[in-house]
């Protein structure tokens, strides 16, 4: 099967709880189209580039998965259709990377920044 990686911007009134509830409400709802959830991940409370909905901050969540394209475009439809949610973004990957991903590690553990170009 396909595998995919999500990002799941919610609103930023909701209670971490309510967030996480969330996520888990779209990750049965992948499981009972015939996918699977392999990592999931709260990257927390953080401040947008702009205003969604007048919105400032949002919840930030991020799901590894590997399902049927029409389990995923079911998440996507009823993410759409849900108020709490401002933004999803779907990526078809190859593989999925070990470990953490880039929002969880910290600092010292990620690798040294290229060089900037003049």
């Amino acid at each position: 099967m396909p595998l995919y990686e999500h990002v799941v911007i919610a609103r930023q009134d909701l209670s971490n709880q309510q967030a996480e509830g969330l996520n888990e409400h779209f990750q049965a709802v992948l499981t009972d189209n015939g996918g699977s959830v392999v990592d999931t991940e709260y990257w927390g409370v953080k401040t947008l580039a702009y205003k969604i909905n007048k919105n400032r901050k949002g919840h930030f969540s991020f799901l590894r998965t590997d399902a049927p394209a029409p389990a995923v475009q079911e998440m996507e439809r009823l993410m759409r259709l849900h108020d709490d949610v401002m933004r999803v973004l779907t990526i078809k990957v190859d593989a999925h990377a070990e470990g953490p991903s880039i929002q969880m590690q910290k600092r010292d553990e990620r690798g040294d920044r290229r060089e900037r170009r003049s």
